[in-house]
């Protein structure tokens, strides 16, 4: 993890099945300070838990008015989310909602709350290995199995 100043926020989601019982979870890591947010659903895929993992910490942030101006790094160990919002979300939109297949954008409405809330903020995305041993991504991991785990 990068100690500059601002706040480094970690996200993960994950799913049993797929579709399946799923959980999500995230750090948001301001100085010495942690906070820890967690959900999951009964019935849903990894990508749409990939996707509220971050939506959730990011709304978290904007509306927090001592985090929501500073500068946020988001570490997480989905190509999907990481693409989608930082390149691949401008031509889904351009093209009205679809793929470059000429498909329909899975999970719209998540991506939609996410373009909404990154739009507010100052984000810098990096990606992550997951299950390697990185500790704010194996705690986020711990969050979704403690979820999924909730959701029978």
């Amino acid at each position: 993890m990068e100690n500059n100043s601002g706040i480094v926020v970690y996200t993960d989601g994950g799913c049993r099945g797929n579709p399946g019982c799923g959980g999500w979870g995230c750090v948001i890591i301001d100085g010495e300070k942690e906070y820890k947010f967690s959900g999951g659903e009964k019935l849903t895929t990894n990508n749409r838990m990939e996707l509220m993992a971050a939506i959730s910490a990011l709304n978290s942030i904007a509306e927090n008015t001592l985090w929501k101006n500073q500068h946020i790094s988001v570490y997480s160990d989905s190509q999907y989310v990481k693409n989608g919002i930082t390149s691949w979300i401008q031509n889904w939109k351009k093209n009205g909602w679809k793929t470059s297949a000429k498909k329909p954008v899975l999970n719209k409405d998540l991506w939609v709350q996410l373009d909404s809330v990154y739009n507010l903020l100052d984000i810098e995305w990096k990606w992550v290995k997951g299950h390697a041993g990185v500790k704010y991504n194996e705690i986020c991991d711990e969050l979704c199995n403690m979820e999924m785990d909730k959701q029978g």
